[in-house]
């Protein structure tokens, strides 16, 4: 059944519950295409990271199944991740049997005491659209159906199934599925046409409008549209903390970035803003658009009703999907558009751009002959081995600035709720729904400790996903150490240099690793032996081999 609502993996991390799950795997390997395909994935966080980065890359649900209460806790972290990013998970776990004795599947093991919970999905609700107990295996198609139609409906996200031992083993009887499923909650939400227009008349005549998108680039329909919305316009764009290539970097109208923890000065200086997908557009501790600005915000739901608080200003919300309503908007800009304006605007962006470009350049070359490695020259070598044919999937350490994304899904990023050591599962599940594509995943040394790089390795090896990891090790969890000078500037950490509970020193030789899956890895210290460790490790990866290259680097800019 899972087959046929068009579910192609199945990522388990197994338990007992998962004894009749083994027997139908068993007999379905013999009938190609009938099933999902199986894939044993070590740890449920990796697991639940590869199903997030699949769809992200491929736009396809996969299914996640995980032993019982224990396994819901290992994978709670990327449940987190993937409810923020509205990615759809057709999360699963086993429940302890609930009889003693008497049925097939009733505990016969210690564990199956203790692992019960009162309510095992209580740990998830908060995150996961939908959740139920399987009962019965009558059930079956009726629960699955209402798992697809909530996991995809607007604003998407996973859903929980808990699976007694006892339900899974029993013998259902004759049964009839309907194929295909009658219960389809896939569709756009298009716009209200007045919102359109009165945000269309709001962004034709200001003086400097400005778009902030951060995961509309999901849909590379969303990305053309927003080309010709900046066209249609001379809107300038800058990308806020992006999950996804939402604009090319080359384009004459993109500005650069809000990363976190910065501003953009673009922000400040537009008296028309339109947001998009993007839930922390700025950051009112640091600075604010002007007070007389209009801010418009577009999105599925632009009040990002699952956050607790957000207080961001909004003139004009626009509640649709950015694939259905960009075209309608810039279709809409362009009626009350004057084409001179536009050509003037343009041009005095297209002068910015080209400002900006040229400065993040003199910052990456200057590096390029430092004695110690720069973030910024890692991030450009990165951004020039990257073809039509290479994805990356950047988990904090590389720079936007210095390493040009121009397609649409050639870049994936964390996260906003920063569950650390999400990239490495995640550059998985992108290569696992992209296999031909050469997938790149860049971390921290700190994120890199919580992916479970040996999993990760494992995963690489046992399913043919070899991935060239790059680690930016600079020996700390730098956000930790700027969080505490955020807090207490002229602090005695400050004065003392020393940003205790942060270090990770002395460093392990990450590269190492690589050995124990037979794969290529090496230590890189200085900027000018970078391009050529990058071009052997890409020449490992695409001879079927894990690589890893272990960047001794700092951020400098």
């Amino acid at each position: 059944m899972l087959k046929d609502r068009g579910i192609d993996v199945f990522l388990g991390n197994a338990g007992t519950d998962f004894a009749s799950l083994v027997e139908a795997f068993a007999r379905f390997e013999t009938e190609s295409g009938r099933a999902p395909r199986p894939l044993v994935v070590p740890h449920e966080f990796v697991a639940v990271s590869m199903a997030h980065g699949y769809y992200a890359a491929g736009g396809r649900p996969a299914a996640v199944m995980v032993h019982v209460n224990v396994g819901t806790g290992n994978a709670s972290t990327a449940i987190i991740s993937a409810s923020r990013a509205n990615v759809p998970i057709l999360m699963s776990a086993g429940r302890t049997p609930i009889t003693e004795e008497g049925l097939p599947g009733a505990r016969d093991l210690h564990i199956h005491w203790a692992q019960e919970s009162f309510d095992q999905a209580a740990m998830l609700r908060e995150y996961v659209k939908w959740d139920y107990e399987l009962r019965t295996p009558v059930q079956l198609e009726s629960v699955v159906d209402r798992a697809f139609e909530l996991m995809h409906a607007e604003p998407r996200g996973p859903v929980y199934l808990t699976l007694p031992r006892e339900v899974l083993a029993a013998r259902p009887g004759p049964m009839t599925i309907t194929s295909p499923s009658r219960r389809e909650s896939r569709s756009e939400r298009f716009p209200d046409p007045a919102r359109i227009d009165e945000a269309a008349r709001i962004l034709a005549r200001a003086e400097s409008p400005l778009v902030l998108v951060s995961a509309a680039g999901i849909d590379a329909r969303a990305v053309a549209g927003l080309v010709e919305l900046a066209e249609a316009g001379g809107i300038a764009v800058v990308e806020a903390d992006p999950i996804y290539m939402n604009f090319s970097h080359r384009h004459d109208l993109h500005l650069g970035y809000n990363q976190s923890g910065t501003t953009n000065p673009s922000v400040g200086e537009a008296d028309a803003i339109l947001v998009i997908e993007a839930d922390v557009p700025w950051y009112p501790a640091l600075a604010k658009p002007a007070p007389g600005a209009t801010i418009i915000h577009l999105g599925v739901d632009p009040f990002f009703s699952r956050y607790p608080m957000r207080s961001y200003p909004c003139d004009v919300p626009i509640a649709a999907t950015p694939a259905a309503a960009l075209p309608l908007l810039a279709e809409a800009v362009r009626r009350h558009a004057d084409p001179q304006k536009v050509a003037r605007r343009r041009e005095r962006v297209a002068a910015e751009h080209r400002k900006r470009q040229a400065t993040w350049e003199e910052i990456a070359v200057k590096q390029a002959s430092a004695p110690t490695m720069g973030f910024a020259w890692a991030s450009r070598c990165i951004g020039e081995i990257v073809d039509d044919s290479t994805a990356v999937v950047n988990e904090y350490p590389l720079d936007r600035r210095f390493a040009p994304f121009t397609r649409p899904g050639s870049y994936f990023g964390s996260p906003h709720s920063s569950g650390l050591g999400f990239g490495l599962g995640a550059a998985l599940g992108v290569k696992l729904a992209r296999p031909d594509t050469t997938v790149i995943a860049t971390v921290g040394d700190g994120a890199y400790f919580f992916g479970e790089p040996l999993s990760c390795l494992f995963v690489q090896r046992a399913h043919r996903l070899p991935l060239l990891t790059v680690i930016f090790n600079n020996q700390q969890w730098e956000a930790v150490k700027f969080g505490a000078l955020a807090v207490h500037p002229a602090g005695a950490a400050k004065a003392r240099g020393r940003f205790p509970l942060s270090e990770l020193t002395p460093s392990p030789r990450f590269e190492e690793m690589a050995k124990t899956v037979d794969g290529y890895g090496e230590r890189v210290e200085s900027p000018g032996e970078l391009p050529a460790a990058l071009k052997r490790g890409l020449a490992a990866v695409r001879e079927g081999r894990p690589a890893i290259l272990n960047l001794l680097a700092q951020r400098n800019v």
